[in-house]
């Protein structure tokens, strides 16, 4: 298999150089106690990379446990059938960070994301090493991988398994597949290449049954998540002619249809399911703040619009959380700044 050379940044322990995945495999030989976690509302590339990489780890005799500030999303349960993943508890936990030999961030480089688990994670004299595939990190780790070509965590935590003296089981590979299925939109996104088809490849030759995994992810729907997804659709406009189209969730819809921001999850799908539209938008609207999840089609950085609101991600998906506004100025005022975004003729930049 030909493998797409990863790019790195350097760790703060050592400047001279990157942190590459054979100082990471060395840090993992001599550690024994493990924490992995991830980001806020975890999805699905952020609870297969951690699975996938506890699973490994495990087979390397290593004493892992998996702690998340989130509950798993019900449409995730399933990857988690023997209740691996723990939901944060500080008088049950926080020993088990403090002392823990090496904590592994991922799908995430902001600390903030960990919500309950930040204040412990950075006290921890652990060594905290950050996986990911967005760029911009939070200097808070001690070292990074961070490669923002890849399609997903689960890419780059596939090629550090491939690095460790282990086993892909139908467990690992099915935790990969899923990580790698809803970070490419089903093999659909622009990073989707190649070399992420030989790797979805090898997964299903190691027991990842493609059909299965997205039965259960994307096939077993709620009533009060329809009705939600029918009020969302209700709720679409679309502008700039009819370049930029965008839903809002309002915590109106959520309490009607019994359902959670959790549940919005792929929404973005349908703004940018539109014939014409460049960019799509999704607002949700949270008892604290919105939340804003950015999508464009091309060359059009919607990245660069979500950084306007102190937000981040990749050329053509990104995010961002605002608090303290009410939802009509956020999407009123975020539609205004899109406008520059929308009409870009390709390769010119805002």
């Amino acid at each position: 298999m030909v493998s797409r050379p990863f790019i790195m940044t350097e760790s703060n322990n050592i400047p001279a150089g990157p942190f590459t995945i054979q100082h990471l495999k060395s840090m993992i030989e001599r550690a024994n106690k493990f924490v992995l976690t991830t980001h806020v509302n975890p999805d699905g590339d952020g609870l297969g990379s951690e699975l996938a990489l506890a699973d490994g780890l495990r087979q390397m005799g290593k004493d892992v446990m998996i702690i998340n500030h989130s509950a798993t999303p019900s449409n995730y349960q399933w990857m988690d059938v023997n209740d691996k993943i723990l939901r944060f508890l500080p008088e049950q936990h926080r020993d088990h960070i403090l002392h823990a030999e090496l904590i592994l961030i991922l799908d995430t480089n902001q600390p903030d994301r960990l919500r309950s688990l930040e204040l412990f994670v950075k006290q921890s004299n652990a060594a905290k090493i950050v996986i990911d595939h967005h760029l911009d990190p939070d200097p808070f780790a001690d070292h990074y991988i961070i490669d923002d070509e890849a399609t997903s965590t689960g890419e780059i935590v596939y090629r550090i398994l491939r690095e460790l003296p282990i086993s892909f089981t139908a467990e690992i590979a099915t935790s990969l597949y899923a990580a790698i299925m809803t970070d490419t939109g089903s093999f659909k996104y622009p990073r989707t290449d190649p070399e992420i088809h030989r790797i979805a490849a090898h997964l299903l030759e190691c027991g990842a049954d493609p059909t299965q995994i997205y039965v259960n992810i994307y096939e077993q729907w709620t009533p009060g998540r329809m009705h939600l997804l029918g009020e969302v659709l209700d709720s679409m406009k679309t502008t700039y002619d009819g370049k930029l189209a965008y839903v809002v969730c309002t915590q109106k819809m959520f309490q009607e249809t019994g359902t959670t921001e959790v549940e919005t999850d792929n929404f973005t799908t349908y703004p940018m399911s539109i014939h014409g539209v460049s960019v799509g938008i999704l607002f949700n609207e949270l008892q604290n703040g919105v939340k804003i999840s950015f999508r464009s089609k091309g060359n059009i950085p919607i990245n660069r619009l979500a950084s306007e609101f102190g937000g981040g991600g990749h050329l053509n998906a990104a995010g961002a959380r605002l608090f303290d506004s009410s939802l009509n100025e956020i999407v009123e005022t975020v539609v205004q700044k899109a406008e520059k975004y929308v009409m870009m003729n390709k390769g010119t930049k805002p």
